[in-house]
């Protein structure tokens, strides 16, 4: 058992301010070809789903050669509702955003990253389905092995990175939320299943799983402790953020890991899920959820941050300090754009790093 990092009071925070990154060389982070910042290889763990998992892969792979994606698997919508309903398989949707999010920026890795995430269209039984899922199903019906199928995909695709499920089951979100039938505003209701979660009128007030206290993939935990930092979010907040912190295995890992640990936030609520949510109240959601996990640094877009003296009170409680940069894409899509995340990140690790090279 691994001694715990007290964080508060860590020498890398400067007395609770809030701390503006800016941008190097036009706002992109200064890299060699094939991403790999020369003399660091900081050893990362990206724990997440869906889109906001993905941006942050595309940034980090940017920055580093060794990356660890840890993925939710509670997805019940679409191709993987599908496939999880007729073959009882875990669902395969945002294991493979995240492998298409670790493909390198040349043709191979491209033409790849499109491949996987293509759709089939028609009206016949493959339409909605994406190449990948069929693909990475495939792989587990052959090899009989969650971990190794994936590590076979990463390979065709020439993945920067590895991909692992956070629990080997198939897991169903849970929610309590007020107000999830309009006409009755003030009750709380039982609401099952990610997609409905995602996408509910009303309040979300907590989340669990079902299973509960499901078993991690062991090379998931592993990666964990292993890690020198470990980057949660940003993210759907209630469906893909939160539900690492409901395997207790993982949360384990991430309370006893000596890893620095960053929260990324989103850059806007999202519409049903954290309708109205500032980005203190996020940070407050995760803490009931996870009373005892620290963070290092909390990482904002500076436009997304209305009031930063709150944001600021509401890392401290955590344990940690803020970091504004700008990371959004410049089209005002709401989407992270993938050289600037990475230019965060990067000064991140370095600014609250270790001293010396790293391992």
């Amino acid at each position: 058992m691994r001694t715990p990092r007290q964080p508060a009071g860590d020498a890398s925070r400067i007395g609770g301010r809030v701390r503006r990154l800016m941008p190097e060389r036009g706002g992109r982070a200064a890299a060699r070809p094939g991403g790999r910042r020369r003399g660091t290889n900081p050893k990362v763990v990206a724990l997440g789903g869906g889109q906001g998992l993905s941006a942050s892969l595309a940034a980090l792979r940017r920055i580093t050669g060794d990356l660890t994606a840890v993925v939710t698997v509670a997805d019940d919508g679409g191709s993987s509702g599908r496939l999880r309903d007729e073959l009882g398989v875990l669902p395969p949707g945002d294991l493979r955003k995240a492998l298409a999010a670790l493909c390198g920026d040349d043709d191979w890795g491209q033409t790849w990253a499109r491949v996987i995430q293509h759709r089939f269209a028609g009206e016949g039984e493959l339409q909605g389905h994406a190449v990948g899922n069929l693909l990475i199903v495939a792989l587990w019906e052959q090899l009989g092995d969650h971990v190794r199928a994936l590590e076979w995909v990463g390979r065709l695709l020439g993945a920067h990175g590895r991909v692992l499920p956070m629990s080997a089951v198939p897991l169903e979100l849970e929610a309590l939320v007020r107000g999830h039938d309009p006409s009755r505003a003030e009750d709380v209701d039982t609401v099952r299943g990610q997609a409905t979660v995602a996408l509910t009128p009303g309040e979300v007030q907590s989340v669990h799983l079902v299973p509960a206290d499901p078993p991690a993939v062991p090379e998931a935990v592993e990666a964990v402790l292993d890690a020198d930092w470990v980057v949660l979010g940003p993210g759907s907040w209630f469906s893909s953020v939160i539900p690492h912190l409901l395997v207790p295995e993982l949360l384990d890992a991430l309370t006893e890991t000596k890893a620095r640990r960053v929260l990324s936030l989103n850059l806007a609520p999202q519409p049903g899920e954290t309708s109205g949510f500032s980005p203190q109240r996020h940070l407050e959601v995760l803490a009931r959820h996870a009373p005892k996990l620290a963070f290092d640094v909390v990482l904002a877009d500076e436009a997304a941050v209305p009031d930063r003296e709150s944001l600021t009170e509401a890392a401290e409680r955590l344990g940690g300090t803020v970091e504004l940069a700008p990371v959004a894409a410049p089209d005002s899509s709401a989407k992270h754009d993938p050289e600037l995340l990475a230019a965060a990140y990067d000064r991140i690790f370095r600014m609250h790093g270790r001293i010396g090279p790293w391992r």
